[in-house]
């Protein structure tokens, strides 16, 4: 990475945000019409526009900050799967809902943790964002915990399903704490914050949560990194071919 200024390292930070939410987002979107219940099924989807809304008030913010691109869906769907800087937790496929749930319920600690101190950013656009995405946050994380108790303290085949999705999704969590050159720019400007300090705090509270749910977090599992370098799992390649294909098949469009 070339060498950074406040201007071009808040670019990184910033789209960095915008792409877990975008991720994550159109992971959950993929539920529609699918959900278990229907009740379920509009609960995903207004957690994937919440999602989606809040990645594209950053990348609408990111734009600014960066001659390359001039518009949100410039980011959104112009980028190559190199080029996203997502966790990789969140770019893991569905699976069952036992998979999707607790997907959700580990980035919404990791969201409502670090939502809590990006609203004390010097960068008055971040912290007002942050700020509004908290009320949004409070209710994804309560979803996905009530589930997490109902699945993981239920019958003995949802149990087992908690335990093997979470045998699938745990080796990427740790990835949500990784930082870089980024990182260390923006703290000292206090734009950002050291994000590996939430670690101990996030874990505590899975911790609690897993014990009501009956469920125990791994010991000793190898953690997958890279995707501050660009390095993703085969499943984001699958999902950015999706998601991008009519901006990158007309680009420039636009409705009549």
């Amino acid at each position: 990475m070339a060498i950074l200024n406040t201007q071009s390292a808040t670019f990184e930070y910033v789209v960095r945000l915008a792409d877990n939410c975008l991720v994550l987002g159109h992971r959950l979107s993929e539920w529609c019409g699918k959900g278990p219940i229907l009740e379920e099924d509009i609960a995903l989807i207004n957690i994937s526009l919440d999602l989606v809304g809040r990645a594209r008030s950053l990348y609408a913010y990111a734009a600014t900050l960066n001659d390359k691109y001039t518009t949100e869906d410039h980011l959104a769907y112009r980028r190559d799967v190199k080029e996203f800087r997502n966790s990789l937790l969140l770019e893991q496929p569905n699976g069952d809902y036992a998979q999707t749930i607790l997907r959700s319920y580990l980035f919404d600690v990791f969201s409502m943790l670090q939502l809590q101190q990006l609203i004390k950013s010097k960068d008055q656009t971040i912290a007002g964002i942050s700020e509004k995405s908290i009320k949004e946050v409070t209710y994804h994380l309560e979803h996905s915990k009530q589930w997490l108790y109902r699945l993981g303290d239920g019958t003995d085949e949802s149990h087992q399903r908690m335990e093997l999705a979470l045998k699938n999704l745990w080796r990427f969590s740790g990835n949500l704490f990784e930082k870089n050159e980024v990182d260390d720019v923006l703290m000292k400007e206090g734009i950002a914050f050291d994000i590996a300090q939430l670690k101990s705090e996030w874990l505590a509270i899975v911790e609690k949560d897993f014990a009501l749910a009956t469920l125990k977090v791994p010991e000793n599992m190898f953690s997958q990194t890279g995707n501050l370098q660009g390095v993703h799992t085969e499943h984001l390649g699958y999902l950015l071919a999706e998601m991008q294909f009519l901006q990158r098949a007309y680009p420039d469009a636009v409705w009549d």
